[in-house]
């Protein structure tokens, strides 16, 4: 391969994957044309993008953005990226991988998990799938902040409102006959 079209290919990966934080590094190995179809489809209805890459190329454009996959760099490489979040595309990979396994029970030898990448940290598959996304851990976040408070606004406001409710019910209350006009002796007995 001549430099030029080296750097072409490099400048299309650097393109590609410049900005890309979560993947799925894959290896395939016999794959014929109906489990690759089948396989690329079923992640495209996912959203998830697979690109199979020259590895030597792979590992200067991950490096260059902060990605070390230090081992994962043999035989044949294919990587999938493109949902929002790492949990989304590793739950998309495994489901793809599992309907492919459906139609051709020997895939799980022909199509590999090697790692995961999650926020440009290598993960285990079975680890991404796990992962909060961004909203999940928003929403956790919040949550442990308003329920302590919410405890506490109980504590405030509880007595408050028992101190309001006894005194809405004197005020409830009829009035006792007042006692007799001040002229008026009072009944002795």
């Amino acid at each position: 391969m001549s430099k030029a079209v080296k750097q072409m290919e490099l400048d299309t990966l650097d393109k590609t994957f410049g900005g890309v934080r979560d993947l799925v590094v894959l290896t395939a190995t016999k794959v014929g044309a109906g489990l690759d179809h089948s396989f690329r489809s079923s992640l495209r209805g996912k959203k998830v993008r697979l690109q199979m890459v020259k590895n030597s190329l792979a590992r200067r454009v991950l490096e260059k953005g902060g990605i070390q996959l230090d081992g994962h760099w043999v035989g044949t490489t294919l990587l999938a990226w493109g949902t929002d979040s790492a949990k989304e595309l590793a739950r998309a990979v495994d489901g793809a991988l599992k309907d492919a396994a459906k139609k051709d029970p020997k895939v799980g030898d022909k199509i590999k998990v090697k790692t995961g990448i999650a926020d440009g940290q290598p993960t285990p598959l079975e680890r991404m799938k796990n992962i909060p996304t961004r909203l999940e851990a928003i929403g956790e976040v919040i949550a442990t902040i308003l329920g302590p408070a919410a405890a506490i606004a109980g504590c405030l406001t509880g007595p408050a409102a028992q101190v309001a409710s006894q005194v809405a019910s004197i005020a409830d209350k009829k009035p006792e006959e007042a006692p007799a006009a001040a002229g008026e002796p009072a009944a002795q007995g």
